[in-house]
């Protein structure tokens, strides 16, 4: 069954829609970057790719940069950008919530109840409920962000009121939305020992790579910790590990280093340790450079940046609760316990069915875009699969090598930029609408396994 859809497109798919609407934004975006207003100094308009790469990496709130965002962009640029990140950010977290609409309509009455009790999940007729949460909820965080970082910048760095005001909405909104573009060609390592800056960003940061859901469970119920969604609770608690992990990697591996965090007093090397430990999931900002961390601390961030952050939130990945659901299995398993469970609730075999093809699938993907890199580029597999898992990530930390790749690597880079954002989404989505029972199930026999 099709639908009239987007630009009058039939659509058969929810998820095409997805595809349809990035794609849209992309391009269009890309036609403003290419107007000669969107660049610094005399001349032409920007050129197709660097347009194309930026567009790509602001409407997939990545931060991957081919140039100097702040020299080569003119201040419509900026607003450009801006404009993207936002519409990237607010787009991914409202498709995603309809999305979510879409599958608990297609659902049994039983089905959709159970959802809409664990989940939070929102019926058909909340789809302007769903869009004034989401907008309610960006406000407010990037406008306490922007206070914030205005006052930093104006008071404890002596910007102009205007100029502070300026980097204060450009930061927030970019890092709410987990973007990582800064208007300083060094990202914010000017800034690694300030934690007006560097905390603020980074609280910024873990609330939009959170995910709209679990602040409106929060909210609903903000000190009674048991009627929490299942979802709720294995994001929250993943999330504090993961930033754990994180920070102790960076701190540990990287508290003597000359090129990192070795210069820097003990108060600095925890606050610079806190940024840098927050980033590797969802944001591209740094605050010291990354392509001077050592290898350990190169191949946890790898991984970190394919996890990702929460669902339906502006971070990218595969997500956190899908690699929880994958670790719950693989534990059930060795326990020899025929349920998947955690905090007392059972989850479905078809939800661990969709968690480990998200994340197979995301697996192909970065293995595949990381070869083509490696045909296409001089360098080796550490920095090839380092941006590759930023791309796929929508992470945009860089160890410096995107602006030296050539058009055929950066398009790789934007085709992975593009398959992480609207990936997961597409793919759980289309898992959920394609289930259907069989009037019939075939002969039962066991393979050998291991």
């Amino acid at each position: 069954m099709t639908r009239r859809g987007f630009l009058g497109i039939r659509l058969n798919h929810p998820a095409q829609l997805v595809v349809l609407a990035y794609g849209t934004a992309i391009f269009t975006g890309t036609a403003l970057l290419m107007l000669p207003v969107a660049v610094r100094g005399p001349g032409g308009g920007g050129a197709f790719l660097p347009a194309f790469f930026t567009s790509t990496s602001a409407i997939c709130v990545t931060g991957l940069i081919t140039v100097d965002t702040p020299e080569y962009w003119s201040g419509f640029g900026h607003a450009v950008i801006l404009g993207l990140i936002q519409l990237g950010g607010f787009g991914i977290m409202t498709l995603a919530s309809v999305a979510a609409v879409f599958v608990s309509h297609r659902l049994g009455l039983r089905s959709r109840m159970l959802a809409q009790a664990e989940t939070g999940a929102i019926d058909l007729g909340d789809v302007r409920r769903i869009l004034a949460g989401v907008a309610l909820f960006t406000v407010v965080f990037e406008l306490a962000t922007t206070i914030v970082l205005t006052g930093a910048f104006w008071i404890n760095h002596d910007e102009p009121f205007l100029g502070a005001l300026r980097l204060g909405v450009f930061h927030a909104i970019s890092a709410f939305n987990n973007a990582g573009f800064a208007l300083f060609s060094d990202s914010l390592m000017g800034f690694v020992a300030d934690p007006w800056v560097s905390v603020t960003v980074s609280l910024a940061v873990i609330s939009g790579g959170i995910g709209f859901p679990v602040w409106l469970d929060l909210r609903r119920n903000p000190r009674r910790s048991r009627r929490w969604s299942l979802h709720t609770k294995m994001t929250l608690s993943i999330t504090a590990a993961l930033l754990v992990i994180a920070f102790l990697t960076v701190v540990l591996f990287e508290w003597d280093n000359p090129g990192t965090l070795g210069p820097l007093d003990v108060p600095g090397k925890l606050v610079a340790g806190f940024f840098q430990a927050t980033m590797p999931r969802t944001a591209g900002f740094n605050s010291i450079d990354i392509a001077e961390m050592n290898e350990p601390t190169h191949l946890v961030t790898i991984l970190l940046m394919f996890i990702g952050g929460g669902s339906a939130s502006t971070a990218g990945g595969v997500k956190v609760t899908t690699v929880a659901v994958i670790a719950l299995m693989v534990w059930a398993e060795l326990r020899g316990d025929p349920d998947v469970s955690r905090f007392g609730r059972r989850i479905p075999p078809a939800a661990q069915r969709q968690a480990l093809s998200v994340v197979l699938i995301g697996l192909a993907a970065l293995f595949a875009g990381n070869l083509l890199l490696l045909v296409f580029s001089p360098f080796g597999l550490t920095e090839t699969l380092f941006e590759a898992a930023s791309a796929f990530g929508t992470v945009g930390l860089s160890l410096g090598i995107t602006p030296a790749l050539d058009g055929a690597a950066q398009m790789v880079l934007i085709v992975l930029m593009f398959l992480g954002r609207v990936g997961p989404i597409t793919i759980g989505t289309a898992l959920v609408l394609r289930e259907h029972e069989r009037l019939y199930r075939y002969p039962e026999e066991r393979p050998i396994v291991g």
